[in-house]
C-alpha cells in the first residue's frame, strides 16, 4: 500500500514537471506517518476494545461460576437436611406401630433420639386419620387438637409425604411440618408429624460466606421468603424480586433491583419441596477483579502507542531517506525505458519496411532473372556480354537488399520478444477493441464467449496482439456486411489454453486451405502481401503453440490456435537474449 502511494505521488510530481523538494518530502513524511499510524493503531484500538469486553465478560462469567458453585453447594446441604429429617419420621413411622406411638413416653423417648442424632426437630405428634393429635412431645400443648381443615393435612392424606412451607400456625411461631402417613395390612391409617426449626436453615445460608451487600435467602414458589433477609424483610414477607422460572440447576441471570442497581440474581430449586434459594449481590462488586488491573493494562496501552508512534515516525523517515537517494537512479531507469521503447518502435518500423521492400524486390529479382535466360537463349550481338554483366549486378544488387531485409526482419524479432504472464481474455479484448469501430461501419458483430477461469500463460502480449489481429483482420475481409465473428476462450488442459476466430464470410476452398501458411500467398490480389498468416504460423510456433484451420467456401472459417501455459525454452532463452 505505501508503495503505490510512493508510486503515485512521484507520478503526480513528474506530470507537474516538478522536482521534490524538501518540504515536499517533509509533507509526504508526515502524510505517510499518520497514515500508518492510522493503519497500526487501529487493529490495536479494535483488539484492546475485544480484550476489554472478552475480559470483562470472563471476569463476570468466573465470579459467576465461584457463586453458581456456591449455590449448588449449599442447595445441596439444605436439601440433605430435608431429606435426613424426612427419612427419619418416615422410618420412625414403619418401625412402630399406631399403640406404640400412642403412648407418650414410648413417643418422648423416641422424640429423644431423634433430637441427639438430627438436630433441628422441635416436636413430634401422631395424628390419626380424622385429624386428631393422638400424642404429642414437645413444648406447646398441642394434644388433642384438630388439624382435618388445615391444608396441609389433606396434602398428605392424597400422597403420603408432606413437607410444608413456613408457617405461623397454632404456634404463632415460623416452622414448617414434615409428615408422613403409614397405611396398615388392614386398612388403618395415621399420620406421623415433626416440626422444624427454620433457624436452621439460616445458620446453612450464613455459612456460605456472602460478601458485602449480598444475600442469600429460601423463598417457596410464591415468592414469600422462607428465612430471613438482610436486604427484604424477615421471614413471611413477600419478596420484592421477580421469580425466576423452576430450575434444579444453580443459575446465574443479571436483574435490576426494585429500587434501581443492577443485581446479579443466582437461584436453584429444591427437590420434592416448593423451596427456591437465591442469592443476590451487586454487578459491580461481582467485577471488581476485573477493575483493579484495569489501569496497569490502559498503562500498557498508552506506553504501547507511544513506541508505536516513535518506531513510525523513525521508520519513515528512513524510508523517505532512501527513496529520496535513488530517485536519481529512478530517473535514469525511467530515460532507459524510454530509449528501450524507441529501439522496439524502431524494430517494428524496420519490420514493417522490410515487409513492404521485400515485395517489389521478389518482382525485381523475378523480372531479372528472366532477362537473363531470354539473353542466353537468344542470339548473340554486339552488346551481349554488357548487357549480362548489368543483368548480373543487378541480380547481386537485389541479393545484398535481401540480405538487409532479413537482417531487419531479425533485428524487429528480437526486439519484440518479452515474455510475461498474461491473461489472454485481456490480450483479445485490448486487440478486439482496435477494430470495433471498422467492424460497426461494416456491420459487424464482435462475440465474445470468453472463458471466466482461463488459466494465467506465459507468453509474448505484442506478439499475440499481432496473431489475433491478423485474424481478425482477415474475418473482416471475408465478411460482407452483417456478419458476425465470434471470438472464444477455453482450458484446452492444465497445461494448454484454447483460442479460436470463427467468421460467417466467403470461407475457403481446399486447394487455398493447403497454401494458406505459405508466404507471398494472399487471394486479395494486388492489396494482399501474403506475409500476414505466414508470420502468424511463426508467431504461434516460437511461442510453443499449434495453429489449424477449418474452412468450408460460403459457410465460414475458424483459426484455432493451442498456447502452453508455461513459455517454452526456447522463448524464453530468445526474451532473455533480447
Amino acid at each position: 500500500m505505501l508503495g503505490d502511494l510512493f508510486t503515485r505521488r512521484f507520478r503526480v510530481l513528474q506530470a507537474d514537471g516538478e522536482s521534490i523538494s524538501p518540504e515536499r518530502y517533509e509533507s509526504l513524511k508526515h502524510k505517510i506517518a499518520c497514515l500508518m499510524a492510522v493503519v497500526t493503531l487501529l487493529p490495536l484500538l479494535v483488539m484492546a476494545v475485544i480484550i476489554y469486553a472478552e475480559n470483562q465478560a470472563n471476569t463476570a462469567r468466573e465470579a459467576n461460576n465461584n457463586q453458581r458453585a456456591l449455590l449448588d453447594k449449599n442447595r445441596a446441604t439444605i436439601d440433605l437436611f430435608l431429606a435426613e429429617r424426612a427419612s427419619t419420621v418416615a422410618f420412625i413411622s414403619e418401625a412402630y406401630g399406631f399403640q406404640e406411638l400412642s403412648d407418650e413416653r414410648n413417643l418422648g423417648r423416641i422424640f429423644q433420639v431423634m433430637r441427639k442424632n438430627f438436630d433441628g426437630f422441635v416436636d413430634l405428634g401422631l395424628i390419626d386419620s380424622k385429624g386428631r393429635q393422638v400424642s404429642y412431645v414437645g413444648p406447646y400443648d398441642l394434644k388433642g387438637r384438630d388439624y382435618s381443615g388445615q391444608e396441609w393435612f389433606a396434602r398428605v392424606q392424597a400422597s403420603g409425604k408432606y413437607i410444608s412451607d413456613v408457617f405461623l400456625g397454632f404456634r404463632n411461631q415460623p416452622h414448617l411440618v414434615i409428615a408422613m402417613r403409614h397405611v396398615t395390612e388392614s386398612g388403618e391409617s395415621w399420620i406421623l408429624r415433626a416440626t422444624l426449626d427454620t433457624r436452621q436453615f439460616d445458620s446453612i445460608i450464613s455459612a456460605m460466606g456472602l460478601k458485602p451487600g449480598s444475600d442469600a435467602f429460601l423463598v417457596n414458589r410464591e415468592g414469600v421468603l422462607q428465612t430471613t433477609s438482610s436486604l427484604y424483610g424477615n421471614v413471611l414477607k413477600p419478596c420484592p424480586l421477580p421469580l425466576p422460572p423452576v430450575s434444579f440447576e444453580a443459575r446465574v441471570i443479571p436483574i435490576v433491583a426494585p429500587g434501581g442497581g443492577e443485581l446479579y440474581l443466582s437461584y436453584a430449586s429444591l427437590p420434592n419441596t416448593d423451596f427456591m434459594i437465591l442469592s443476590v449481590r451487586p454487578r459491580v462488586g461481582a467485577l471488581t477483579a476485573w477493575y483493579n488491573p484495569r489501569w496497569d493494562m490502559l498503562a500498557i496501552f498508552v506506553s504501547g502507542v507511544a513506541v508505536i508512534f516513535f518506531v513510525v515516525f523513525r521508520f519513515t523517515g528512513f524510508l523517505l531517506g532512501r527513496v529520496r537517494e535513488s530517485e536519481e537512479r529512478r530517473a535514469l531507469a525511467f530515460r532507459q525505458v524510454e530509449h528501450s521503447q524507441k529501439l522496439s518502435s524502431l524494430g517494428r518500423l524496420a519490420a514493417g519496411v522490410a515487409h513492404e521492400i521485400n515485395n517489389p524486390l521478389a518482382i525485381i529479382n523475378e523480372k531479372t532473372g528472366l532477362m537473363k535466360d531470354l539473353l542466353g537463349l537468344g542470339e548473340d550481338f554486339a552488346e551481349k556480354a554488357r548487357l549480362v554483366a548489368q543483368v548480373e549486378a543487378v541480380l547481386g544488387a537485389v541479393e545484398r537488399c535481401r540480405g538487409i531485409t532479413h537482417r531487419m526482419l531479425g533485428f524487429a524479432r528480437r526486439m519484440d520478444v518479452k515474455i510475461e504472464s498474461l491473461n489472454l481474455n485481456e490480450v483479445v479484448d485490448e486487440t478486439a477493441s482496435l477494430l470495433s469501430r471498422e467492424a460497426e461501419l461494416h456491420n459487424v458483430s464482435l462475440v465474445m464467449d470468453l472463458d471466466p477461469d482461463l488459466a494465467r500463460i506465459e507468453s509474448d502480449r505484442g506478439q499475440l496482439q499481432q496473431v489475433i489481429l491478423n485474424f481478425l483482420n482477415n474475418a473482416l475481409a471475408a465478411i460482407a456486411d452483417r456478419g458476425s465473428i465470434n471470438v472464444k476462450t477455453w482450458n484446452q488442459d492444465p497445461s494448454h489454453v484454447g483460442l479460436s476466430v470463427a467468421d460467417n464470410g466467403c470461407g475457403m476452398s481446399e486447394e487455398t486451405l493447403k497454401c494458406i501458411f505459405e508466404p507471398f500467398f494472399t487471394t486479395k490480389g494486388v492489396k494482399g502481401t501474403g506475409l500476414g498468416l505466414s508470420i502468424t504460423y511463426g508467431i504461434v510456433k516460437r511461442l510453443g503453440g499449434d495453429i489449424s484451420v477449418k474452412s468450408r467456401e460460403r459457410s465460414g472459417t475458424t483459426f484455432t490456435i493451442i498456447l502452453p501455459v508455461a513459455a517454452p525454452a526456447s522463448a524464453a532463452m530468445e526474451a532473455r537474449c533480447s
